[in-house]
C-alpha cells in the first residue's frame, strides 16, 4: 500500500473518530435543553484543538461560527438558541452543517424580488448566516437605508440564513418563517428570500 494511501486512510480514521467525539460533546452540551457561556467556550477550545488535525469541513465550519458568536466576548440569547438547535440536530446525525439552502423545502418567494431594494423597507433576519452575526446583517441593510426589527405585519423582507435544513419547521427559527408565510398568504407584501439572494444585492 502506498504511503499516500496510508496517510489518507489514517486521516479518514482520525476524522471519523473526531466526528464521533464531537457528536458526544454536542449531546452532552445540549442534554439539559440549554447552553451557557462556559459550555460555548469549552466547545470553542475543543474545536480549536481539533480543527488543524482534521480537514473535515464540518469541524472547520462549526469552529468559524462559534468564533463569530464569541467575537464580542458574550453569546446572546439568539446565538444560544441557534447553537443549541445546531448541536441537537448534529448530535442526532440528521443535520449536515453547511448544507446549502434548499429552495425546494423553504418557502422562498419564487421568483425572488429583483432587484432587492433597501431604502425605506423593514428587514427581519432569521437563522444562521454565512455573512456573519445577525447584528452584522442588520447593520448592512441599515447602512443602505433600511429599517430592522422583529417580524411583524410591517416587515417587508424576511431573510433566511444559509445554514438551513430540510427540517427547518422544527428548528428554533421555524416559527418566524411560518408566521411570515401566514402574513404573505393573508396578502401582506412580505418577501421571503435566501441569504444568497440578499448578499447578491448588497
Amino acid at each position: 500500500m502506498s504511503d499516500a494511501l496510508n496517510n489518507r486512510l489514517g486521516g479518514e480514521r482520525i476524522s471519523s473518530r473526531q466526528i464521533d467525539e464531537l457528536i458526544g460533546l454536542a449531546r452532552g452540551v445540549a442534554a439539559d435543553g440549554s447552553i451557557n457561556q462556559a459550555e460555548v467556550e469549552f466547545l470553542q477550545k475543543w474545536l480549536a484543538g481539533n480543527v488543524e488535525i482534521t480537514g473535515h469541513p464540518l469541524v472547520r465550519t462549526l469552529y468559524r461560527r462559534v468564533n463569530e458568536m464569541l467575537s464580542d466576548g458574550i453569546i446572546d440569547e439568539d446565538e444560544k438558541a441557534e447553537l443549541l438547535d445546531t448541536l441537537n440536530r448534529f448530535s442526532s446525525r440528521d443535520f449536515e452543517l453547511g448544507e446549502v439552502l434548499k429552495a425546494t423545502t423553504l418557502p422562498l418567494c419564487n421568483p425572488a424580488p429583483m432587484p432587492l431594494a433597501f431604502e425605506g423597507l423593514r428587514y427581519t433576519f432569521t437563522g444562521t448566516f454565512n455573512y456573519g452575526k445577525r447584528k452584522d446583517c442588520e447593520a448592512a441593510v441599515v447602512e443602505r437605508g433600511a429599517d430592522v426589527g422583529s417580524l411583524t405585519a410591517a416587515t417587508n423582507v424576511l431573510v433566511i440564513g444559509v445554514y438551513a435544513t430540510d427540517s427547518w419547521k422544527h428548528s428554533s427559527f421555524g416559527n418566524k418563517i411560518l408566521k411570515a408565510c401566514e402574513l404573505r398568504d393573508r396578502g401582506h407584501p412580505i418577501s421571503i428570500v435566501a441569504e444568497e439572494h440578499w448578499t447578491r444585492h448588497l
